[in-house]
């Protein structure tokens, strides 16, 4: 379809064929069901039909089985045989099998090309999220990066940060009156959630050179959009590291792009895969720069599409802005199962022919309860729909393929090899030795000095004791008894005692006026 993405529909039990309009895209959307339900392949149809559409995507590869796009379905293949009948079933006349414009990407460099960010782009609010730090520790990150600023300390990698927070520690006297009191423990606490992270193999997602987003909204020869696949399933492991990375990309998409309205297609289309880790005890403050984010990015031409097994899943805020559904079945064995079957059922416009929540309750695999935007950015009534089938391959390509599609790639080279320039931990660690060369200069000085200070030190000592000595013997007994009876009287005069004595005949005198 032209101005939109087919999904699916039509049979004797279905209503008509559903569609996602392009001009609704950027609407945002939500893909939910039970494990096993079919929300993978209802991903990857999505993806094919915004690339051919000349909309690039940007998806999470969680379980390995999207890298199939890179690659044409076949008749013969076990998963594609009952697809063509479904192709026939839902009138999907033009449908044909078919490789799409794949670029693979890897946060470890090892299944694609390497993603990397910088600690400053990042920034504090992220980073407190990825490493789970309490409101002080999140506090004194924030004074680091103000420091950083205010030094002109380029963070880059994690050893720029760790290192700034070493000269932090050490300077915290300097800077207590300006910032407020800076721990020690919380310093060191957020020094072990680094190292941690580092563990995770997150430390090789800090550095340069880092994405340029341009390269994740590139256009293949035959005018199709780029599908960019995040290879996902090592990343799964640290599910912090892979929900941050997700919304810092997201982020960024909403800082750099410029505001194009409502355009006829979207810019780009954003799949989040596993949406609960996002939202997963994150504090308020995160949830809300979601919402915000949510909200603002459809006008930079973003769409972006929650993948997740429950709408529950999701914040209400922002569960709201989702405008375009697709509900696969949701099992209710438990009583807060049911409450979040009808709940789910309720954000839908109803249906006259069915009960929603018996529908979501009852489709089978690669069946849904769908729901897109209409004209003037309506809901539309919510109808049964057969899922397409997909023109790539279903399931995983061999690592041989993969390698051969990352060899051919016009990203090859630019993002593989980490350059570690000049940057917080070099500058800091060139004063570091400036001022230990300085300190051992004026050591050696004061070592050079030391002698020649005890000599005039003890001839003073020596000169003083012969003058003193000689002078009592030059002058009479009379003059040295009278000079010493002097000095001791000016002595107690100038002392407590005689201050005292001054004082109170002085006193004496007024009072006597």
């Amino acid at each position: 379809m032209r101005d939109g993405v087919f999904i699916g529909g039509g049979g004797p039990d279905y209503g008509e064929g559903q569609a996602l309009a392009l001009k609704y895209a950027n609407r945002h959307g939500l893909i939910a069901g039970a494990t096993g339900t079919g929300k993978t392949v209802t991903l990857q149809i999505l993806a094919e039909g915004f690339s051919a559409a000349g909309v690039p995507v940007v998806l999470s590869d969680v379980k390995g089985d999207l890298s199939g796009l890179a690659k044409a379905g076949t008749a013969t293949h076990k998963l594609h045989g009952p697809f063509t009948d479904r192709a026939a079933t839902i009138g999907f006349d033009d449908f044909s099998y078919a490789a799409f414009p794949v670029t693979f990407w890897d946060l470890f460099g090892e299944q694609g090309h390497s993603v990397r960010t910088t600690v400053s782009e990042m920034g504090p609010l992220l980073l407190s999220r990825l490493l789970e730090l309490t409101e002080a520790q999140e506090g004194i990150l924030n004074i680091a990066f103000r420091l950083a600023d205010e030094e002109g300390l380029p963070l880059l990698d994690l050893k720029d940060l760790q290192a700034l927070l070493v000269w932090t520690g050490e300077n915290r006297d300097r800077l207590l009156l300006r910032y407020g009191n800076i721990s020690v423990a919380s310093i060191g606490a957020i020094q072990r959630r680094l190292l941690v992270l580092e563990n995770q193999g997150g430390a090789g997602f800090f550095g340069e050179p880092a994405l340029v987003l341009a390269d994740l909204m590139r256009m293949g020869p035959d005018g199709r959009g780029a599908v960019n696949i995040i290879a996902a399933d090592r990343l799964m492991t640290a599910p912090g590291l892979y929900a941050t990375f997700l919304l810092w990309l997201l982020s960024e998409l909403f800082e750099e792009l410029p505001e194009v309205g409502d355009p006829d297609k979207p810019r780009l289309v954003f799949f989040f895969d596993e949406a609960h880790l996002l939202f997963d005890d994150a504090p308020k403050v995160l949830i809300d720069k979601v919402e915000q984010v949510a909200r603002l990015i459809r006008s930079k031409g973003v769409g972006v599409f929650f993948i997740t097994q429950s709408p529950a899943d999701v914040p209400e805020d922002i569960l709201g802005q989702l405008g375009n559904r697709i509900q696969h079945a949701l099992r209710a064995f438990t009583a807060r199962d049911r409450k979040n079957l009808r709940l789910a059922a309720e954000t839908y416009r109803e249906n006259p022919r069915f009960s929603t929540e018996e529908a979501i309750r009852e489709v089978g695999v690669g069946e849904a309860v769908t729901s897109m935007l209409q004209k003037k950015g309506v809901p539309g009534i919510v109808e049964r729909t057969l899922i397409r089938p997909p023109s790539s391959q279903l399931g995983p390509i061999t690592q041989a393929e993969r390698a051969a599609i990352l060899a051919q790639s016009d990203l090859a080279g630019k993002y593989d090899a980490a350059v570690d320039r000049i940057s917080a931990y070099e500058m800091l660690a060139k004063r570091a030795e400036a001022a230990a060369q300085e300190a051992e200069q004026a050591e050696a000085k004061a070592q050079d000095l030391a002698p020649a200070f005890r000599e005039f030190n003890a001839a003073r000592r020596y000169s003083g004791t012969r003058i003193a000595r000689s002078s009592a013997r030059r002058t009479g007994k009379g003059s040295s008894f009278g000079e010493a009876m002097t000095k001791m009287v000016v002595k107690e005069l100038t002392g407590t005692t005689g201050r005292r004595l001054v004082r109170g005949i002085l006193g004496g005198l007024f009072k006597g006026r």
